[in-house]
């Protein structure tokens, strides 16, 4: 289960760099953020769901890869990401 494609607009319009932008690091954050948080709900009513639970760990690990590369790239834009996403300290 993905995002809404109406919502999954709204979080590229919000972290793209340029009109063309749909695949940088932190689009592709924002989008699995975005899905994490929609797993997490799921999970909420769906304790058993184990499937389920390793796609989401799978997901937060390639977040974190992402973040990780990020961060070696530009770190300013690695700030602004995580402060937009609400993920870090």
């Amino acid at each position: 289960m993905g995002l809404a494609k109406q919502v999954k607009t709204e979080i590229i319009g919000k972290f793209r760099r340029d009109e063309k932008d749909t695949g940088s690091s932190e689009v592709q954050i924002a989008i699995l953020s975005g899905r994490i948080q929609q797993l997490s709900k799921h999970f909420e009513t769906h304790k058993k769901d184990n499937h389920s639970r390793r796609s989401l760990l799978m997901m937060v690990n390639q977040r974190r890869r992402l973040l990780d590369y990020l961060k070696s790239e530009s770190f300013d834009d690695y700030k602004k990401t995580i402060e937009a996403l609400g993920i870090r300290k």
